[in-house]
């Protein structure tokens, strides 16, 4: 009787080492799987494209309130520099897109008793360049809209 539960006592000792060993080999896949993710970093133009759209859903409220608007941000400039994500996007078709957002921008500080109609050529310049390239935030960008 003694013989049978040593028996059963190292071989549950022996299954339980075994299980520990294959525990410590599935976290050692789970560290090499984490140490190979690499966090998404956003370009300089992805940067600029968000940071224009929470300036311009400020601008749309202060519109809509009839608040003061303030000065063109200069900042909207870095369009024509800034890095995109894949630098062949950078065609003639961008180049002249960028520039027209930056007029349309421009035109709603230039007249303001047309800021909302300014607003919405702008937010439609926007689309119109988004159709063709990185359409992802269309969706987004017609909530920009002030109805």
């Amino acid at each position: 009787m003694k013989k049978i539960i040593l028996l059963v006592l190292l071989s549950a000792f022996a299954v339980s080492c075994n299980k520990q060993n294959k525990a410590d080999e599935t976290n050692t896949a789970k560290d090499t799987v984490s140490s190979d993710f690499k966090m998404y970093e956003m370009s300089e133009m992805a940067a600029l494209m968000e940071q224009m759209y929470a300036y311009n859903t400020q601008l749309k409220e202060r519109i809509v309130n009839n608040q003061d608007l303030g000065a063109y941000p200069m900042a909207f400039d870095k369009i024509h520099t800034a890095t995109l994500t894949e630098s062949a996007d950078r065609d003639v078709f961008f180049n002249e897109q960028a520039a027209l957002f930056i007029e349309a921008q421009k035109a709603i500080y230039a007249d303001t008793v047309s800021a909302k109609e300014n607003f919405n050529k702008m937010v439609n310049q926007c689309l119109e360049c988004h159709a063709k390239k990185c359409g992802g935030p269309i969706p987004r960008i017609k909530k920009l809209y002030i109805p």
